[in-house]
């Protein structure tokens, strides 16, 4: 073989060396942003009443599949026309959850997510300001119900209070919670860091396994949590007791350190993990 046909046909085994790996890493970023968006998907309707949602659409889905293999053609007649109108569908259905979507995009400091040192110390702020507010009713036995927004947006229910869009300091919160004052009727929301709105009026639990003693602040909190990812804080106006509602468990009578321990768990560590787990790193509270 003359010595410039060797030189091209190396030359061409280079090239295509060099598309085969191009393609592949090409393939693998693809794989990998993919998954990331799945992924944070996922984080987005998690706990929230569109999980159901999604559990309908695949059954609607999987009809579609089966009625086409088994010939079955009046229902998928019937399918055809709900999945073609049901894109406007989904976007009616899903409008908090795709709002709270775009609205935590729109946040996100960098590619990753929010996991900076300043988040993490505001969340500790807020939370030393809530123990230390609810130390303090709980010793007058002063009623209170804070609700902290999580991935779950809680903008329904901030409606229907008085909006406000302040600060968080400990003062504030025992200020709105003081019998006859205008906002002490209701719940307290917290959202981004910041007081949204108080006197919210929030779902009420029809479990029937609450304990009869538990009045309705503590339904409320229950309630909200089962429809919610948000972390509840009642004080009982009877007993002065602390509570915590998640994920429509009620954990009951906390002192001071297991009320600040459990809110750390929840707010601060829980999402460091999450967030970190997906690149194969173990979280924690350094």
């Amino acid at each position: 073989m003359p010595l410039l046909e060797q030189v091209s046909y190396f030359s061409f085994l280079n090239l295509s060396e060099n598309v085969h790996w191009y393609d592949y890493l090409n393939d693998v970023l693809d794989i990998v942003v993919v998954t990331y968006v799945i992924y944070k998907l996922m984080m987005i309707v998690r706990g929230t009443k569109a999980v159901q949602l999604i559990k309908g659409i695949s059954i609607i889905l999987v009809s579609w599949f089966l009625s086409g293999f088994f010939g079955l053609k009046t229902l998928q007649f019937l399918l055809n026309q709900v999945i073609t109108y049901g894109l406007l569908g989904i976007i009616i259905i899903f409008q908090p959850e795709l709002r709270r979507g775009l609205e935590h995009l729109g946040r996100t400091s960098n590619l990753f997510g929010r996991t900076g040192t300043s988040d993490e110390e505001q969340q500790r702020q807020m939370i030393e300001a809530i123990v230390s507010s609810a130390q303090y009713m709980s010793k007058r036995r002063i009623g209170a119900l804070i609700a902290i927004e999580r991935d779950t947006g809680l903008n329904e229910y901030v409606e229907t209070g008085i909006r406000m869009d302040s600060h968080i300091t400990s003062q504030l919160i025992i200020n709105l919670f003081i019998p006859n004052t205008p906002l002490h009727d209701g719940a307290m929301i917290i959202q981004d860091g910041k007081i949204a709105a108080a006197a919210c009026y929030l779902p009420l639990s029809e479990s029937p396994h609450i304990d009869k003693a538990l009045g309705t602040r503590h339904r409320a909190a229950i309630g909200v949590s089962e429809v919610t990812d948000s972390v509840t804080l009642t004080v009982s106006e009877e007993t002065g007791a602390v509570s915590l509602a998640i994920a429509g468990r009620l954990y009951r009578e906390l002192d001071e350190e297991a009320l600040r321990n459990k809110l750390i768990q929840e707010l601060v560590i829980e999402e460091k993990e999450a967030t970190l787990s997906f690149f194969g790193k173990k979280g924690g509270d350094k």
